[in-house]
């Protein structure tokens, strides 16, 4: 059997997850992911990269680590606070190939460790 082709060379996922105030594990949606999930289709749209989809994610589980996305089939987790956030992913992992190591969140992480940019 051969093997396909991938539809996408990299699909985006980005949690846009809404909860009830009173969830003690919040929501990403509540930290301003909508805005920055638009703000990276808009970027990936300028970009002109083909093969390159973004799409709404309902919750990814990570909750406390949010604003959560995930890129597939690179399995690379990032929490992004900003659009500068956002841009980086683009023009350095979405663009460049390179994951942004800053931002990347492991399968350990249960809360957000962020160094200096």
């Amino acid at each position: 059997m051969t093997e396909l082709a991938p539809y996408f060379r990299l699909h985006v996922f980005f949690c846009t997850n809404q909860r009830g105030a009173d969830d003690p594990r919040g929501c990403c949606a509540d930290k301003g992911a909508v805005a920055l999930r638009d703000h990276l289709k808009q970027r990936v749209k300028q970009a002109g990269l083909k093969g390159v989809r973004v799409n709404n994610a309902g919750c990814l589980d990570r909750c406390s680590l949010g604003p959560v996305l995930v890129v597939y089939p690179d399995g690379i987790w990032y929490g992004a606070d900003s659009i500068a956030d956002i841009d980086q992913i683009v023009d350095q992992h979405l663009l460049g190939g390179k994951p942004v190591e800053r931002l990347q969140l492991r399968p350990e992480d249960r809360q957000r460790r962020r160094p200096a940019p």
